[in-house]
C-alpha cells in the first residue's frame, strides 16, 4: 500500500504541481488548500507524511502543527516557506515541524526530504518495537541528563524536558556516540536523512535549540559539545 500524504497550500499552481510531483513518485495524496481543511482531513484519516505551507489563510502552517502535536501526533512534518529568516525556521522546528523548505525549491528536492522523513519515522517505529518486544529498557544516562530511547523521553536533573521529534533524534543520536565528533554534513546524513549543501544551519538551528533547553549555560554547553573546525560531539 503507498504511502500516504497530505498537501495544504493555499496557492492552487503549487497544490496542483506537487501533488503531481508526489503522485508520479509513488505516494497517494490527498490535498487541501487551508489549515482548518488540514486538521480535518487528518482527523478524518491519518496521514504518514504532512507537508505544509507556512503562510495559508486562518490557521497557517504554525497553527497547523502546533495543533498536531498538541494531540501528540508524531507524523512528520515538512514546512514550505516563503520566507527565510532564522525565526521563521526556529518557530517552525520549535513547534514539532520536522524538516522545512523555502520557496523556490525543486522538485527533485522536495522529494528527497519526504523520502528521507519517510525513512527515518520507519526507522524509529522499528526501533521502538523491538525495544518494546524486548522488555524494559534502562536509559542511557550521563550526569544528570537522562535519556529513555523507546518511551522517546528526557529529563534533566530529574525534570522531564520537552523536545521535538527531530530534537530527540539528534540528542539520541550523539549519546549513542559518546565522544564522537560530527561534521554538520554526517549530522544531516545520519539524522536527516539527506546532505545537501546549503542546508548545514539547519543542524546549527537544532543544536542551539537542544543546547537552549538542556544547559544550564547554553553558552558553556555540559553535553553537546562544538569542536572548532570539525563538528559536534557528544561529552564521553
Amino acid at each position: 500500500m503507498p504511502r500516504r500524504i497530505l498537501v495544504a497550500e493555499d496557492q492552487a499552481d503549487i497544490r496542483d504541481l506537487l501533488v503531481m510531483n508526489l503522485q508520479q513518485a509513488g505516494y497517494a495524496v490527498d490535498a487541501v488548500p487551508d489549515g482548518a481543511a488540514a486538521l480535518d482531513a487528518e482527523d478524518r484519516q491519518p496521514h504518514d507524511l504532512l507537508v505544509l505551507d507556512l503562510m495559508m489563510p486562518g490557521l497557517d502552517g504554525l497553527e497547523v502543527c502546533k495543533g498536531l502535536r498538541a494531540r501528540d501526533s508524531d507524523t512528520p512534518i515538512l514546512m514550505l516557506t516563503a520566507k527565510s529568516t532564522e525565526l521563521d525556521r526556529v518557530l517552525g522546528l520549535e513547534l514539532g515541524a520536522d524538516d522545512y523548505l523555502t520557496k523556490p525549491f525543486s522538485m527533485a528536492e522536495l522529494l528527497a526530504r519526504v523520502k528521507a522523513l519517510l525513512r527515518r519515522a520507519e526507522v524509529r517505529d522499528a526501533a521502538q518495537a523491538a525495544r518494546g518486544a524486548a522488555g524494559g529498557e534502562r536509559p542511557i544516562v550521563q550526569g544528570d541528563l537522562q535519556i529513555w530511547p523507546t518511551k522517546r523521553t528526557v529529563a534533566v536533573r530529574a525534570q522531564p524536558v520537552e523536545l521535538t521529534a527531530l530534537e530527540f533524534d539528534l540528542l539520541l543520536h550523539f549519546a549513542q556516540h559518546p565522544g564522537r565528533v560530527f561534521s554538520r554534513s554526517q549530522l544531516l546524513d545520519a539524522v536527516w536523512g539527506y546532505s545537501h549543501d546549503g542546508y548545514e544551519h539547519t543542524v546549527t538551528t537544532h543544536i542551539n535549540r537542544l543546547r537552549s533547553k538542556l544547559e544550564r549555560d547554553p553558552m558553556h554547553p555540559e553535553w553537546v559539545l562544538t569542536v572548532r573546525g570539525a563538528g559536534y560531539k557528544f561529552k564521553e
